[in-house]
């Protein structure tokens, strides 16, 4: 049991309240968003119709590697980024880093190398145009970036949602202390009370339970929200003389005495193949140093080993192709603190362990979502008789709520209608603004708030109906041949695009839909 006096506890009610009033609307965009970005690649996956297995860095790439360094301009070589881009190509990005109107980017030229080596693409490119969303990943990157920072430019998206953590964590902290029976509560489910004390003991459970979900959420959320918006900036003023290329080679880089002679990169399919060996899976991303000198660097990074939380990092000699050691995130040698900053990622998207804790993480950011949007219910369905009406806050509820999820269905209907046309770039959020438009003007016509949830509901199930559907039309590959080439997961995403949205209309004439907060209040 929780104790505390009587007016400490009125005042951690309000503080749990308003904290999830005023910012609640946002927070449950971001954590919606964020829930549905947790299968961000497997999203990715399926809806591109992508129909390989073998990894870019399981092939030989390192003649093609010294073949495009030659042609590339020297000024170019400070860096080499290699990654995997659409399905299983690799892109090659040889750039050099510059300051622009005070913030750091990366200039140079990009390579897409297709699976048999071919040069498919060349660009010169910045980082954004490099890392930025492209017209296979449209969709997948839309939901990172409206999650990340609700697509408002830097640094203010990121500021944005970084207050928005903070402000779930201080909702999750006055719970806690709210709580006069924090283990009973975990199990009070009083199924045959009036409607009011039902849902309260449900918004009760579901919020208990994911309360330390909520702790991890937020604390990274916000880790990541104001990292380089505050901290990067604050430390190099402070350390670097406001420096910031200097303090992230100094504390992303391998420090050492420079050795500027020219040496060709050494076996780099050997470095990828050990790598592998060691990591226990090819590389995610690979970076290069120096490239063409003899103090060459290659870091690539890994996923989670099966018995870890923590990513890989190795380390190699770039000239020699030799391992060198193990890297920490931060720093050139292990520490606490870089040891809790690599933590910081697989614990805010729940891939440390695969398809499992992903599984988990979606089921308690759902939880979240139903806890954040419940709650605003509950606020608003004791204040029905204030005397000043809070009727446009309910609608607007009620839009956000149930409204954003039709808006998602709709950005993935418009990305798999316009990708084959090569434009799911533009379409996809614009298939988002058509439908968060559509829900907005439902809000507006709807005479009253119970078949303004009919509406949105049933718009949203059939949406997700018909995704599968789409996705096939659009020329996709049918499960056959998903199966064929061993790709379970677009099978499995059409099956749990039809199950959503046959169980929320099936809900439909279940029962009443909580959101009538005039019966909640009625009742209660």
């Amino acid at each position: 049991m929780i104790h505390l006096p009587k007016d400490e506890t009125k005042a951690m009610v309000a503080v749990h309240g308003w904290s999830g009033i005023l910012l609640g609307l946002l927070l449950y965009a971001v954590v919606l968003t964020g829930t549905a970005a947790v299968f961000a690649e497997e999203i990715g996956t399926w809806s591109a119709g992508h129909m390989s297995n073998q990894s870019a860095f399981e092939r030989p790439v390192g003649a093609v590697l010294q073949k495009l360094g030659a042609e590339t301009p020297a000024k170019y070589h400070e860096g080499v980024d290699l990654f995997e881009v659409d399905d299983h190509d690799l892109g090659i990005f040889f750039h050099r880093h510059e300051m622009e109107g005070g913030k750091l980017i990366s200039r140079g030229i990009f390579y897409t190398i297709a699976k048999d080596g071919r040069v498919a693409n060349r660009q010169a490119a910045t980082d954004e145009d490099v890392f930025g969303a492209r017209n296979d990943n449209a969709l997948s990157a839309f939901l990172v970036d409206t999650h990340v920072r609700l697509h408002l430019p830097n640094p203010w998206g990121l500021l944005l949602t970084g207050m928005v953590g903070l402000s779930m964590l201080i909702a999750a902290v006055s719970g806690l202390l709210i709580h006069r029976h924090l283990f009973k509560d975990i199990f009070t489910l009083r199924h045959h009370a009036n409607p009011v004390l039902v849902n309260r003991d449900k918004h009760s459970v579901a919020g208990t339970w994911s309360l330390p979900f909520a702790f991890i959420l937020a604390f990274t959320g916000s880790f990541f929200s104001f990292f380089g918006t505050v901290g990067v900036p604050i430390v190099a003023m402070a350390a670097f003389g406001g420096n910031q290329q200097v303090l992230q080679e100094t504390v992303f880089g391998n420090p050492g005495k420079p050795d500027p002679r020219p040496a060709a990169i050494g076996n780099f399919d050997r470095i990828s193949s050990d790598a592998l060996a060691r990591a226990g899976s090819a590389p995610t991303f690979v970076a290069i140093e120096n490239f063409g000198r003899a103090d060459a660097k290659v870091t690539t990074y890994h996923a989670p080993k099966n018995d870890a939380i923590a990513p890989v990092t190795l380390l190699y000699n770039g000239a020699l192709a030799r391992f060198e050691r193990i890297k920490p995130l931060i720093g050139p040698r292990p520490s606490t603190g870089g040891a809790l900053a690599a933590l910081m990622y697989p614990l805010h998207f729940g891939n440390f362990a695969g398809l499992v804790s992903k599984a988990i993480w979606f089921g308690l950011g759902f939880a979240m979502c139903y806890v954040t949007y419940t709650g605003l219910c509950l606020w608003l369905s004791r204040r029905q008789n204030a005397p000043r009406s809070l009727v446009w806050l309910e609608r607007m509820n009620m839009v956000v709520g149930l409204g954003l999820p039709f808006a998602l269905a709709s950005s993935a209907a418009a990305f798999l209608i316009t990708m084959p046309l090569r434009t799911a770039i533009w379409w996809t959020p614009a298939g988002f603004l058509i439908g968060a438009a559509v829900t907005i003007v439902a809000g507006c016509v709807a005479p009253t708030i119970a078949r303004l949830s009919w509406m949105l509901r049933f718009g949203t199930g059939m949406m997700m109906i018909l995704l599968p559907l789409l996705r096939i039309l659009s020329g996709g590959p049918c499960w056959s041949a998903a199966m064929a080439t061993q790709q379970p997961v677009i099978i499995s995403l059409d099956i749990a695009f039809i199950l959503a949205g046959g169980w929320i209309l099936a809900r439909l004439r279940a029962r009443q839909p909580f959101d009538r907060l005039m019966t909640l209040q009625a009742a209660e």
